[in-house]
């Protein structure tokens, strides 16, 4: 004779929260397993059962929302074992679980700090895991710390990113001889791929460890580039470049009227701008466990009719804007199954947290851009003749109510 499994309404739960959490699986349409600490086990829905909730303290359970959730699982309350996507699923049912603290601190940065302040403290606390932590799960080809770009879906992480390059490339017209200013450097794939093809690129990145992978980059290949430890905000050439590309970093950089009015000043007329980021319907939205594990500061996805609109206010000429949502979920998936792949490697180094917040955050993501929670765009852009109108404050506000009437 078969076993007959319990479901829900079968099990007797031990505690209020144990039932609470029970009657939101089950809401959501969950087929999962959920073990308690003295191993009874409730099931919800037919199986197979795509994944299994492990109770390991009910302290875990105290508030039922996204960020507590989340943090239980950090700290080992709590683990999630089988299908991540499955279990993401259930998001839906879930409040963020945002702090009033977190809301008024990321209002202070934004309004009461200077934006290079931020930026540097953001960029810091993000990237102090090191090198070897970040190159463990992104491409070996090119080392792309943004989406890649999947022509048929079918190619491996290192071909998309070639294709990233070769798409930024003919984007921008580049030829040999060429200026090119590549915002945030990362691990040197911009200076790598273009410097090699005779393009003079300088690079700008906020990290040390960024800095010095690409100076090493650039002499032991002989690249005609350079490196500067400096934020973009405040970068003044001696002479406009003739393009710049800014590969998933416009998520640091939420004052798009001064990120516009500083492309502009680094331009040379007729100069092309390429931009990719991750990007989300309203400005500022961001998931509370993102917030508090993952991205400190004023990071913010990128709100691409802001975007259009100062590129416009300032004077560019908009050649394309592309959703790019696909190519992000399988970069981002990609990441996430390499990172599993290397869970014993990450947890000697960096210990369980990380690896348990890290997890969270690209099996998350993986989620979001598969829901449309997340998008992802390019934008190609020219420089035009005109500065364009550029209205201040006063003049935006007064537009503003003259669309009212």
């Amino acid at each position: 004779m078969s076993e007959v499994l319990p479901t829900v309404a079968a099990v007797r739960p031990r505690s209020r929260r144990v039932g609470l959490l029970l009657e939101l699986l089950e809401q959501a349409g969950a087929r999962c397993e959920l073990v308690l600490p003295d191993g009874e086990v409730a099931r919800c829905g037919a199986a197979p059962w795509q994944f299994r909730i492990v109770v390991r303290d009910e302290r875990g359970l105290a508030r039922l929302d996204e960020l507590s959730l989340g943090q239980a699982y950090v700290e080992g309350l709590l683990d999630l074992e089988g299908d991540l996507l499955a279990l993401l699923g259930v998001r839906s049912r879930l409040r963020d679980g945002v702090r009033l603290g977190q809301r008024l601190r990321f209002l202070g940065q934004l309004f009461l700090r200077a934006p290079a302040w931020v930026n540097r403290k953001a960029i810091g606390f993000h990237y102090a895991l090191g090198d070897e932590f970040y190159l463990s799960f992104i491409d070996h080809a090119h080392r792309f710390y943004s989406h890649c770009l999947f022509p048929t879906g079918a190619e491996t992480l290192e071909q998309a990113a070639v294709h990233k390059l070769e798409t930024m490339w003919n984007a921008l017209e580049l030829k040999p001889g060429m200026r090119l200013l590549d915002i945030g450097g990362g691990w040197g794939g911009v200076p790598e791929y273009c410097g090699s093809r005779g393009v003079h690129v300088t690079s700008v990145t906020l990290t040390e460890d960024s800095h010095r992978y690409i100076t090493r980059l650039i002499q032991e290949k002989d690249l005609p580039c350079q490196v500067l430890l400096e934020d973009f905000l405040l970068h003044k050439p001696a002479q406009p470049y003739d393009a710049i590309v800014i590969y998933g970093v416009i998520e640091h950089i939420p004052a798009y009227r001064e990120f516009c009015a500083n492309a502009w000043a680094c331009l040379a007329p007729g100069g092309r701008l390429y931009m990719d980021a991750s990007a989300s319907k309203e400005k500022f939205s961001m998931s509370a466990f993102t917030r508090r594990y993952i991205w400190h500061g004023t990071h913010t996805f990128l709100a691409v009719q802001d975007m259009v609109q100062e590129l416009l206010y300032h004077g560019f000429q908009l050649l394309e804007v592309r959703n790019d949502t696909r190519d992000y979920e399988l970069t981002i998936l990609e990441w996430a199954r390499r990172f599993d792949a290397q869970r014993d490697f990450i947890v000697r180094r960096w210990g369980q947290e990380i690896w348990r917040a890290f997890r969270i955050y690209l099996w998350g993501g993986g989620h979001a851009f598969g829901t449309d929670r997340l998008q992802a765009y390019h934008l190609v852009a020219r420089r035009g003749d005109d500065g364009g109108p550029r209205p201040g404050t006063l003049r935006r506000a007064w537009s503003f109510v003259r669309g009212l009437a």
